[in-house]
């Protein structure tokens, strides 16, 4: 039975109810690579998953700021689990600013039965994160064939719907969505990376794959006009980023509070009450609120601009731009961040925090590998060229 959630409010208390069940279980399951396919079927359950469909077709269409308080939210209890359903949503939009009236109905009817997205979008040996080789065949019926080796697939091994991108023979993208377990479609799980470990980022493999034509959706048209899709695929994931920071900040308190010894110069019985530890807490904790606050604003200035865009205001494509603008700064915060508190929070600990039975570094390899998504010297450059000398972010996906 799946739960249809209200509205904003109530989205944000499932969220932290099952941040809090998740996070009871997070080192465990990182430790010893179990696979959350419980933990995503409750996720599916809670409702989450259908928060952004339209009112209109039954769901709460919650509002952006709400949406990242909700992946901040599921990050900080596990951040595999708070990664998996980025694509989900990221393909959700896709849906939204390209699928036919059919195609939605059916869709967003998938997604409030609990139904998960994953993907099948970047290819390793391409020549940069924008190329594919992957090709959408055109058949006879009117129908497509695929053939192609996807990477980094998060969420593939645990979706009912993999989107695919490939090119047509116009050399567009679109995304084509294959349902798990048909003829052809393989995913293998295959990921390795330090971090992250169990969000099953493995390797798609399609083999001739059949696809009907109303199964694929143009997401070349995304770009043709002002847009803030490419901002809001990166605003998931920079909310992602803070909940790593959040809980780096959470469990490293908590070992300085219990595992620490103070050191015998500053005359304390506490290490929480040695003034430099203070001094250098706030300055960690100081971090992860910037990162926030700048959450928060990024998500307010996403939804300033999608009701600009719905409503054809004359500002829209400016306020389109600073939304990807905002979304650029909290992203190059919220990576600074996660990185930094999951680091520099050992030092405030002590060699007991360098032990394996706590797994806190599993935090520091959490920011490391989610942050490679795309670089952060990128985000700097657009904030820096829009402040700087007025020019735009591009319109290209990932700003």
């Amino acid at each position: 039975m799946v739960d249809i959630i209200s509205g904003d409010a109530e989205a944000l208390a499932v969220a932290a109810r099952l941040g809090e069940r998740f996070a009871a279980g997070a080192s465990r399951r990182d430790a010893q690579r179990i696979l959350p396919a419980d933990e995503l079927d409750e996720l599916s359950e809670s409702g989450l998953l259908g928060i952004t469909v339209p009112k209109p077709h039954g769901g709460a269409e919650v509002s952006n700021r709400t949406l990242g308080a909700v992946f901040r939210l599921l990050a900080a209890g596990d951040s595999s689990i708070g990664q998996i359903p980025q694509n989900h949503f990221f393909f959700l939009g896709v849906l939204a600013h390209n699928g036919t009236p059919e195609q939605l109905d059916f869709f967003y009817r998938e997604v409030l039965a609990g139904k998960r997205f994953g993907n099948a979008l970047a290819e390793a040996g391409a020549k940069n994160a924008h190329a594919f080789e992957t090709k959408l065949i055109k058949q006879p019926t009117g129908d497509f064939r695929i053939s192609g080796t996807k990477n980094y697939t998060t969420g593939a091994l645990f979706a009912h719907w993999i989107p695919v991108f490939a090119v047509d023979e116009d050399g567009r993208i679109n995304a084509a969505f294959v349902p798990a377990g048909a003829d052809g479609l393989t995913v293998v799980d295959d990921w390795d990376g330090i971090g992250q470990r169990t969000t099953a980022s493995g390797t798609v493999l399609l083999e001739d794959v059949l696809v009907p034509a109303d199964r694929v959706v143009p997401y070349h048209r995304t770009f043709e006009k002002a847009e803030i899709f490419g901002a809001f695929g990166q605003y998931l994931h920079a909310a992602i980023d803070v909940g790593i920071a959040d809980a780096a900040l959470r469990d490293g308190g908590a070992a300085v509070r219990e595992l620490s010894r103070p050191w015998w110069e500053a005359g304390v019985e506490r290490t929480a009450e040695e003034p430099l530890v203070v001094q250098r807490f706030g300055e960690l904790a100081l971090r992860v609120r910037a990162a926030g606050a700048l959450l928060g604003e990024a998500g307010d200035a996403l939804d300033a601009a999608r009701h600009a865009l719905d409503a054809g205001a004359a500002d829209a494509d400016e306020l389109a731009a600073e939304a990807s603008v905002a979304v650029a700064a909290v992203r190059a915060q919220a990576d600074e961040a996660a990185v930094s508190v999951s680091s520099e929070i050992f030092s405030l600990i002590g060699a007991r925090a360098a032990r394996t039975g706590r797994n806190l570094d599993r935090h520091w390899r959490n920011a490391r590998t989610h942050t490679l998504h795309d670089p952060r010297r990128w985000k700097v450059q657009h904030l820096g060229n829009h402040a700087l000398n007025g020019i735009r972010p591009p319109r290209n996906g990932i700003v």
